[in-house]
């Protein structure tokens, strides 16, 4: 691992992992960086990745292929197209850890060569080939719970038992990972919430996250404006923060280490007041 991925898998304090979109459809942020060409525009791209660090991200989460409910799966070609000249821009410019969402074995591959420090896949590396890639890679890996594909994950949702279905699902991926060779210690839980997940099924599950930070393996968390917060607050995407804030404060209390997020400011004014509290 380099000196970025020690640095970024020290969890004495919660980290704040910005999303960093390079989609023409993601729910909160596509076609941000797009001007009407295949590939994002990297200026864009870089001036926005210089905002988020003066805001306080601790890790740049890049996206290639939009996870939002009922999103369309993108070819490998074309995600490593919107990608790999991302990620290989902010690692020749940026001293910052860059994660790449992708559940693509090619893309791994392609990523962890252009300088990448963490491979998060939402589908927990079950795409033939992925695992073997994240293990080549030398990685620190995180591996999310998702009932079904994007297209149809919220389409009548159905669990025995939420907490322990996820708890389940999540320790079997974690060793499928060890009997390729990839240690717990680079391993990263996330819960996954919003995916194939009602709002009962999200509110069960969000205080059950202690139970999940007890298996022993730093926990992520991704609520920022999510349809879960709308539907708490009967809001739109656009005003989501406030909610997505306070829900990321209360996974942190619950031993979260990393939020993934929108609204990179207003976390990290609001995590330095809850440090300040407890200590």
């Amino acid at each position: 691992m380099t000196d970025l991925t020690h640095s970024f898998m020290d969890f004495s304090l919660p980290k704040i992992m910005a999303v960093l979109n390079v989609t023409p459809d993601s729910f909160s942020d596509g076609g941000t960086f797009y001007t009407g060409n295949r590939q994002p525009d990297l200026s864009r791209v870089l001036n926005r990745v210089e905002a988020m660090l003066s805001e306080g991200a601790h890790l740049i989460d890049v996206g290639g292929e939009s996870t939002r409910p009922g999103a369309e799966p993108v070819t490998s070609e074309e995600e490593l197209a919107r990608v790999l000249p991302v990620v290989e821009a902010i690692a020749s410019r940026f001293d910052v850890p860059v994660s790449v969402d992708t559940s693509t074995p090619s893309v791994i591959g392609e990523v962890a060569r252009a300088g990448a420090s963490m491979i998060n896949d939402v589908r927990a590396l079950r795409r033939p080939g992925a695992l073997a890639a994240a293990a080549a890679s030398g990685l620190p890996v995180c591996l999310m719970h998702m009932l079904g594909e994007p297209r149809q994950m919220q389409l009548n949702p159905g669990y025995v038992d939420i907490t322990a279905d996820v708890k389940a699902f999540l320790l079997e991926r974690v060793a499928a990972c060890e009997a390729v060779g990839i240690p717990r210690s680079r391993i990263i839980l996330d819960p996954g919430f919003g995916f194939g997940k009602t709002l009962q099924h999200n509110m069960v599950l969000f205080r059950s996250l202690p139970e999940l930070v007890g298996l022993g393996f730093p926990v992520l968390a991704g609520v920022s404006r999510k349809s879960l917060v709308g539907a708490i607050l009967d809001k739109p995407v656009e005003e989501r923060m406030v909610g997505s804030v306070a829900l990321g404060m209360m996974a942190v209390q619950r031993g979260v280490k990393i939020l993934r997020v929108h609204d990179i400011s207003a976390t990290a004014d609001a995590l330095k007041i809850l440090q300040a509290v407890e200590g």
